[in-house]
């Protein structure tokens, strides 16, 4: 039996959290990341716009259709690039062993580094709260 403890980190909703860090009025509204703003698609929707069914993969068209007030932010890739590089460089300090799966998501082997940082729950609940600060 392997004993392997491994955590997967999913950024949820990151181009446009990155959005709301970089422009602070976005937040409490709906809002969205599209790669251009008249003829594309959502590829990140904040919490506020996902109960008008906003998703990533919407037209939008019928993202604005849905949700008249949407605030639509054109995707800057190398922002997202520059902020998921910094958050994966933070796993490496819990564990080496950490493999990118997306730009927004990973997995950590996190088996050995529970001796130094107490457990899998603690080790997870740290990144969460250091990137979040990264991400500030």
């Amino acid at each position: 039996m392997d004993d392997r403890v491994i955590l997967h980190i999913d950024m949820d909703a990151f181009f446009i959290s990155v959005e709301e860090r970089d422009d602070p009025s976005l937040r409490g509204k709906p809002a969205a990341v599209c790669g251009s703003l008249s003829r594309s698609v959502v590829t990140s929707a904040n919490y506020e716009a996902r109960p008008f069914g906003i998703r990533a993969g919407m037209p939008v068209q019928e993202a604005k259709r849905r949700c008249p007030p949407l605030v639509l932010v054109a995707g800057d890739h190398s922002k997202y690039t520059e902020t998921s590089a910094r958050i994966f460089s933070m796993m490496k300090d819990y564990t080496p062993l950490v493999e990118v799966a997306s730009i927004d998501e990973a997995y950590l082997d996190v088996t050995q580094s529970q001796l130094l940082f107490k457990s899998a729950l603690h080790i997870a609940q740290s990144i969460k709260r250091e990137s979040e600060r990264k991400n500030d």
